[in-house]
């Protein structure tokens, strides 16, 4: 089911997508690709929104730095100095998280309003983003598919293709907080990873050095432990590149009962527990579980590759399963 969700400033209509089953709502918008919320129930079938969001477009638009609920795009996460170099050419990009470039620029796909179309249990959205746009190079045809399966889990399947060689490295930005969006701090909930590796960060968060063993760590997530706060890190999940979704995280709120597990083809997760979020939320709301390859990948050959060519499909595909007990 589609409605306005919005207008712009310039005119353009922002609709609102809305997919149920099996006792999962999820709101989907076409400014952004936002999950706007997604309700489900405790484990004594009380139903709440488990994301972070707003109320009306104004909420997104006036508040664009936190990227919730947000598809972003081209490249998440970082890319230091804000340029790479790709067969033998080097791209500048905009600096626009310090002297690095994040989550695509300030007009990254989070700021487009996407083309959408119905598909079974689920809504379609697409663009095109042209040649040369926050500069990236490639015309890249980028479509983001989202669908309910008979669970309740939410499936978000992402495919691309490019006219010209180029990188891509699209996520999901939604926080959740599984106790409910306006319920305080979530670091209380419990959180297990399947990453026995991470890659440390120098002080603007750029990956320094290879991946390191999170062993006698306070990165060691494999067994589950509260989240805490003061993580913004990229976990080297154990199980690589998958071609289907594989588990690698859980995170528990004993207080409702609701438990999200999350399952990825990703060779990571960036763990970020919004430590800077502000007003209207505050710092440590909500939690992100950003699926995606490692933070500049396209200036380190020793990171699995984000490099996209004419002629091949960029694929990838996450599921965000919902229980309680």
């Amino acid at each position: 089911m589609s409605e306005l969700f919005g207008t712009l400033s310039d005119g353009t209509e922002v609709h609102r997508w809305t997919l149920e089953r099996a006792g999962t709502r999820v709101e989907v918008l076409t400014y952004g690709g936002i999950v706007r919320s997604v309700e489900v129930p405790d484990q004594a079938g009380r139903t709440v929104n488990v994301v972070l969001g707003f109320a009306g477009l104004d909420g997104y638009v006036g508040h664009p730095e936190p990227f919730l609920g947000a598809l972003v795009g081209r490249y998440a996460n970082r890319i230091a100095g804000a340029r790479f170099e790709l067969d033998g050419r080097v791209y500048a990009l905009e600096a626009n998280n310090g002297p690095n470039s994040l989550h695509g620029g300030s007009h990254g796909f989070d700021k487009r309003v996407w083309d959408a179309e119905p598909v079974a249990d689920g809504v379609r959205l697409s663009r095109v983003s042209v040649h040369g746009e926050e500069g990236f190079p490639g015309r890249l045809e980028m479509s983001a598919t989202y669908t309910l399966d008979a669970s309740g889990a939410l499936h978000i399947a992402y495919e691309a293709v490019t006219d010209a060689p180029t990188v891509v490295n699209p996520t999901n930005h939604s926080y959740f907080n599984l106790a409910g969006h306006y319920t305080g701090n979530a670091g209380g909930h419990q959180l297990r990873l399947a990453a026995s590796r991470y890659t440390p960060v120098d002080t603007d968060l750029i990956p320094a050095g290879p991946s390191q063993e999170v062993a006698g760590s306070r990165f060691d997530f494999r067994e589950a432990r509260k989240v805490g706060s003061g993580y913004d890190h990229n976990f080297v999940l154990d199980k690589g590149v998958t071609r289907a979704p594989r588990e690698v995280a859980e995170l528990h709120d004993p207080a409702s009962g609701r438990t999200l597990t999350v399952a990825t083809t990703e060779p990571g997760l960036q763990l970020y527990t919004g430590d800077h979020l502000s007003e209207p939320f505050a710092p440590g709301d909500g939690i992100a579980l950003e699926t995606q390859h490692f933070p500049d990948s396209p200036n380190r050959p020793d990171f699995p590759s984000t490099v996209l060519r004419p002629g091949e499909v960029f694929r990838s595909e996450t599921v965000y399963g919902f229980s309680a007990r």
